[in-house]
């Protein structure tokens, strides 16, 4: 019962925020489109802000799920590819989760800016760092680039081809689906060596990054979890 009306009122103040934006939406604009009494929502979080943390963990979490269900119903199996273009396609499927990568103070107001220095966003930093070293250390990842050079690239690959649609005229723009698809290309294509891996490399690499994706996931739902609880 009160897990259930948690995540009610969650998803009540996911709504309301990429509405009307955190700042404009209340407290009391939450409890009355739940259903509830302002109180009832003290229950579960002390102050606004915690429950803007709990929301926060529950939409990463329910978008490490959707990245494990995209990867699960793609055919080509998992790769380092595949990873980051499901990765990019769940969050620009998610607004909550947009608005945080792409710092929007409209929406999320001053918690836009704090996030970056999170648990969370430092632990996923951490594990993505570790998993390209071990890449690059079986051969999977090219090596003639440092892999400080390396993350940035793709990071800024994958945020430019998030962002810059509304910056360019209407015939250039894609649909999320193709600019997902677009990354995908992009990581065979700059950052793979140019010679295929065999068999055995590929199982290898897709069991590095199989475990990368478990040990996030399961640091994730443990954070919603104590974001729940709290």
């Amino acid at each position: 019962m009160r897990q259930e009306r948690a995540e009610r009122i969650l998803e009540a103040a996911a709504t309301l925020i990429e509405r009307w934006g955190y700042s404009k939406t209340t407290m009391d604009d939450i409890a009355r489109y739940v259903g509830v009494g302002k109180g009832t929502i003290y229950l579960h979080w002390k102050t606004k802000e915690d429950l803007l943390h709990a929301l926060y963990y529950r939409e990463s979490a329910k978008l490490m799920k959707d990245i494990e269900e995209r990867i699960a119903g793609d055919p080509e199996g998992l790769s380092l590819a595949s990873m980051m273009k499901h990765a990019m396609l769940a969050t620009m499927k998610n607004p909550f989760m947009m608005a945080i990568l792409t710092r929007d103070t409209d929406m999320l107001g001053e918690f836009a800016q704090r996030e970056y220095g999170d648990a969370l966003t430092q632990q996923n930093f951490a594990r993505f760092r570790t998993l390209l070293e071990l890449l690059r250390g079986q051969g999977q990842l090219r090596t003639d680039i440092s892999l400080h050079d390396q993350i940035y690239m793709l990071e800024a690959i994958s945020w430019g081809l998030m962002t810059v649609g509304p910056f360019l005229p209407e015939d250039l723009r894609v649909s999320d689906e193709r600019a997902a698809d677009l990354l995908g290309d992009v990581m065979q294509r700059v950052f793979e060596p140019r010679s295929p891996a065999d068999s055995g490399g590929k199982k290898a690499a897709s069991q590095l990054i199989g475990n990368y994706l478990e040990e996030a996931v399961d640091f994730v739902r443990e954070e919603n979890k104590r974001g729940m609880d709290s």
